[in-house]
C-alpha cells in the first residue's frame, strides 16, 4: 500500500467512521478471496467425498421479506433477554439475497443445510424456567410437515432459493425430525379449534401461569395428533416409553413410528385448510411421514436431509426414508433436466447424540455420515492438529466422508471467538466433511443468556455489521482450497515436517496432491520432494505467490499463517 493511499483510507476513517467503511473493507476482503486462475490442476471430487456444509438458523440469518415477519401472529420482545425464543425475521428470501451476493460460493460452500421450513406450532411455549416465550423459530417444533412456515416464505420463494443454489453448486439439505412433532401451544389450540383450554387463555397467558390456561384433564386433546400417531401423557394417550425409542425427549409427543398399525389423519389435520395431507390407506405413522418429507424431495429438488433425534428413532425408519427420498431425488431430476447439479443420489447425514468419527450402524441404516460430535471437544488440539489429522485421514482411508466436523452448533457451544483462525484451520483442513456454523466465519458473538437456558445465546442474529475481516478472508481461502481439492477429505496423510507444521495430502484415485503449512516464518523451505518432482509450478493459494519446487523444497518468500500449495499449469 503506497503512502497516498494510507492517507486516503485515514481520511476516509475519520470522515465516515468505522461502520461506514466496513462494507468496503468487507469487499476487499471478497476481492482478496475470489476465485483462482483456471489454471490450476485440482480435482474435487463428487460431492459425498467432501461435503462442505454451511448450516444456518434461517430466521436467525438475514431478513429478504419483512411481510412475513409476524405470521401466524408471532411478535418479537422490546427486551433482549427476553426476545431469544421469538423469531427475528430471517427467511427464505434472505438465504436467496445472500447466495446473490455470492457469500457461500466465497466460503467454498457445496451444501446450504436449513432449518425445517415446513410449518411449527404457530404460538409459544414458556422456555427454561418461566424466563422467556419460546418459539418455534429452529424448525423442531412441526406443526404440518406438508406446508411451509409462514414465517420461512412461500413456495415460490423456496424454489427460488434451491434453484439458485443449484444454479451455483450449491446443494440444499433440509433439517427433518422424525421422533416428534411439536407440543400443542395455546395460540395453535385456538387457531385449529383443539377444545383444550379454559376461556379466554390467548389473551390471559403470561409466563407464569400459562399452563393454567390449559385444561390438562380434558379429552379433547385427542382432538389433536391422537392416540394412534404420538404417546402424549395426556388424556387419551399411551403415556412415553422408559427408552431412547419410546421416550418423550424434552416432554415432546414421541410419534410412535415403530407401530404397524394403519392410521387416518389427526383430526385437526383433517381440518386444517391449507394442509396438503390426505388421508392414505393401509399407511402407518412412519409411512406417513416418510412420504411428507419426501414429498419436498419430488416437489422441489431438495438435495439431502440432516436427520435430528437418529438414536430416538429405529433405524428402519431411516432406511425407508432414505430409499423414498432417493426415488424423490432420481424423479425429479428426471423431470428437471435443466435445474440439477449432477446425477449424484439423495445424500443424508445424521445427529445422534455422542457419534464419533468411526462408520458405523447408522451408516448401513441409510447415512452417508454422521455428525462428529467427538471435533469440538478436540479443540485443545487446535494448535497442533497433527493427532487429529492423522487418525481421521486412517479412518477415512479414500472413501467418501463417512463423518462430518463442525466446531461450533446449536446444541452445544460456540467455539472461542478468540481462536477460530486456528480452529478454521483444524475445521477446512481436517479429513472428512466439513459443517460449517452460520457466524464462525464472521466470529459471530453470542447473544443474551437466559440464566436457565444458555443455548439460546448461541442462536444469535448473524452479525452483518460487524464481521472480523481476518477471519473472514482466512475461512474463505481456506474454504475455497478445500472445495477444489478431495485430497483434504479423503487422501492419505502424510506429516513432512514438523516446525513448521507442514503435512501433505494425496488421494491416489483422483491424483490429487497438496501441501500446507501452518505458521511459517519467512525463508522457510518446505519439503515437498515425497510429491513433486523439481520444475514443478505450484500456487500458494493464501497468498496467490507462484513457486517451482527447486532441491525437493519451497522456499518461502514471506512469513505466512497458512500456506495452501497446489499445482498450476507451467
Amino acid at each position: 500500500m503506497t503512502l497516498m493511499s494510507i492517507l486516503r483510507r485515514c481520511l476516509l476513517v475519520l470522515a465516515l467512521g468505522w461502520a461506514a467503511l466496513q462494507p468496503l473493507l468487507d469487499a476487499q476482503a471478497q476481492t482478496a478471496a475470489s476465485s483462482p486462475p483456471l489454471a490450476i490442476v485440482a480435482k474435487g471430487g463428487s460431492f459425498a467425498d467432501n461435503p462442505i456444509v454451511y448450516f444456518v438458523i434461517t430466521d436467525r440469518f438475514h431478513n429478504g421479506n419483512q411481510a412475513n415477519d409476524q405470521s401466524y401472529g408471532r411478535k418479537r420482545e422490546s427486551d433482549p433477554e427476553a426476545d431469544v425464543g421469538s423469531f427475528h425475521g430471517g427467511d427464505l428470501a434472505g438465504l436467496t439475497a445472500k447466495l446473490k451476493d455470492g457469500w457461500f460460493r466465497q466460503l467454498g460452500v457445496n451444501a446450504i443445510w436449513i432449518t425445517a421450513p415446513y410449518e411449527q406450532i404457530h404460538g409459544w411455549v414458556v422456555g427454561g424456567n418461566k424466563a422467556f416465550k419460546h418459539y418455534a423459530y429452529h424448525g423442531y417444533y412441526a406443526l404440518d410437515y406438508t406446508v411451509l412456515d409462514k414465517s420461512m416464505g412461500t413456495p415460490a420463494e423456496l424454489r427460488e432459493f434451491v434453484d439458485m443454489a443449484h444454479a451455483q453448486g450449491i446443494r440444499v439439505l433440509f433439517d427433518v425430525v422424525m421422533n416428534h412433532p411439536g407440543y400443542l401451544d395455546i395460540q395453535t389450540a385456538v387457531d385449529l379449534n383443539v377444545p383444550v383450554l379454559w376461556p379466554r387463555a390467548l389473551e390471559k397467558a403470561t409466563l407464569s401461569n400459562y399452563h393454567r390456561q390449559i385444561d390438562y384433564n380434558n379429552f379433547g386433546f385427542g382432538d389433536w395428533w391422537g392416540r394412534a400417531w404420538v404417546r402424549a401423557g395426556l388424556p387419551g394417550y399411551i403415556d412415553g416409553g422408559k427408552d431412547d425409542l419410546t421416550g418423550m425427549l424434552a416432554y415432546l409427543p414421541d410419534f410412535r413410528t415403530e407401530s404397524t398399525e394403519a392410521v387416518t389423519l389427526p383430526k385437526f389435520l383433517k381440518g386444517k385448510a391449507d394442509t396438503r395431507a390426505v388421508d392414505l390407506p393401509d399407511t402407518t405413522v412412519r409411512a406417513y411421514l416418510v412420504k411428507w418429507l419426501s414429498d419436498w424431495v419430488r416437489d422441489y429438488g431438495i438435495d439431502g436431509f440432516r436427520a435430528d433425534t437418529v438414536k430416538h428413532v429405529e433405524p428402519e425408519a431411516w432406511t425407508q426414508l432414505k430409499q423414498a427420498s432417493t426415488r424423490a431425488l432420481a424423479d425429479w431430476k428426471a423431470a428437471n433436466p435443466g435445474k440439477k447439479i449432477d446425477d449424484a443420489p439423495f445424500w443424508m447425514t445424521g445427529e445422534y447424540w455422542g457419534h464419533g468419527p468411526e462408520r458405523g450402524k447408522l451408516h448401513e441404516a441409510g447415512f452417508d455420515s454422521m455428525i462428529n460430535f467427538e471435533f469440538q471437544d478436540l479443540g485443545r488440539q487446535y494448535g497442533q492438529p497433527e493427532p487429529i489429522f492423522s487418525r481421521y485421514a486412517a479412518l477415512q482411508a479414500g472413501k467418501p466422508a463417512q463423518m462430518l466436523n463442525y466446531i461450533s452448533s446449536h446444541d452445544t457451544k460456540l467455539f472461542d471467538r478468540a481462536r477460530l483462525i486456528e480452529a478454521g484451520n483444524a475445521l477446512l483442513l481436517a479429513p472428512g466433511g466439513v459443517q460449517i456454523y452460520y457466524g464462525d466465519e464472521t466470529a459471530r458473538p453470542p447473544g443474551p443468556v437466559p440464566s436457565s437456558d444458555p443455548q439460546q445465546a448461541i442462536r444469535s442474529d448473524m452479525n452483518w455489521a460487524t464481521p472480523d475481516a481476518e477471519v473472514l478472508r482466512h475461512w474463505r481461502l481456506l474454504g475455497q482450497f478445500r472445495a477444489r481439492h478431495v485430497a483434504l477429505a479423503r487422501g492419505t496423510h502424510q506429516r513432512l515436517a514438523e516446525t513448521p507444521y507442514v503435512f501433505s495430502r494425496s488421494d491416489a484415485a483422483s491424483g490429487d496432491r497438496v501441501v500446507v503449512a501452518l505458521d511459517a516464518p519467512a525463508g522457510a523451505a518446505l519439503p515437498v520432494a515425497s510429491l513433486w518432482p523439481d520444475g514443478t509450478a505450484l500456487r500458494d493459494a493464501y497468498s496467490n505467490r507462484r513457486y517451482t519446487v527447486q532441491a525437493g523444497v519451497v522456499k518461502l518468500v514471506g512469513a505466512a499463517a497458512a500456506v495452501l500449495l497446489e499445482v498450476v499449469s507451467p
